[in-house]
Order: structure tokens, then sequence, then C-alpha cells
């Protein structure tokens, strides 16, 4: 792949309660994943994991440690960096169906393994293990 292709850049949380994890739907792609999302303009990888986690979950966590990231290539042909963080529960309001995410489980690492749809998120939990 060319270095031309331009380099998508995005961060999320791996955010564990109680010994459980949170996975989330998307139903624009109809896929279950880990809380993610595009860093915004001047905004750092971190600061943008808390940000999507809870604008898609609802969750405010703190961050626990730094995960492996991934890289590959998104579906409209762009590369793509996503940087993960462990992250814990601080505060939870309540999960609220949104445009982005439908769908919110507390699942535990094994079940989630058999639910994301993408063995790069697989990838991210193993590093867990």
């Amino acid at each position: 792949m060319s270095a031309s292709v331009p380099l998508v850049t995005a961060a999320g949380g791996v955010v564990l309660r109680d010994g459980l994890m949170a996975v989330v739907h998307r139903p624009r792609y109809d896929d279950w994943s880990f809380p993610k999302g595009k860093l915004e303009p001047g905004e750092g990888f971190e600061a943008a994991a808390l940000r999507e986690v809870e604008e898609e979950t609802g969750l405010r966590c703190r961050v626990l440690r730094p995960l492996p990231g991934i890289r590959y290539t998104d579906n409209r042909g762009r590369r793509k960096l996503v940087r993960y963080w462990l992250m814990e529960v601080a505060e939870d309001p309540g999960f609220e169906p949104n445009d982005e995410v439908d769908d919110l489980r507390w699942v535990t690492p094994d079940e989630a393994l058999g639910l994301l749809s993408y063995e790069r998120d697989a990838d991210v939990l193993r590093a867990l293990q």
C-alpha cells in the first residue's frame, strides 16, 4: 500500500467492570466491537479514547494502561491505526442507544471472543490474557 494513501487515526477502550468487558453493536456496519472512533483535529489518542467510549456507551472511564494498537485497511481502502487502552468504569449513568451504537453488552472475555466481529479486535483482547 502506498504511503500516499491517507492514514486514519482512531482510539478506543477495552472497558472492564466486575470481571466483564463492554462490547458494542454498530448498526451501520452490523458488527460487534470495542467502543472506538476517530481522533478530532488536535486531539491526542488517549483523550480520544476516553471521549469515544463516553460518546458511544455513556460510560465515564479511567485509563488503566495502554494496549497494543492495530493497523489495517478500512472498508474504503484507507490505512487505519487504532490505539486502545484498558479502562475501568468510573461512572455509569446508563447506556442510551444512539446513531452509532444501538446495543451494549457486558460479557466475559471468552464471550467477547465469540461475539467480536473482527479478528483484529480479538487480537487486542488476547493481548490482555
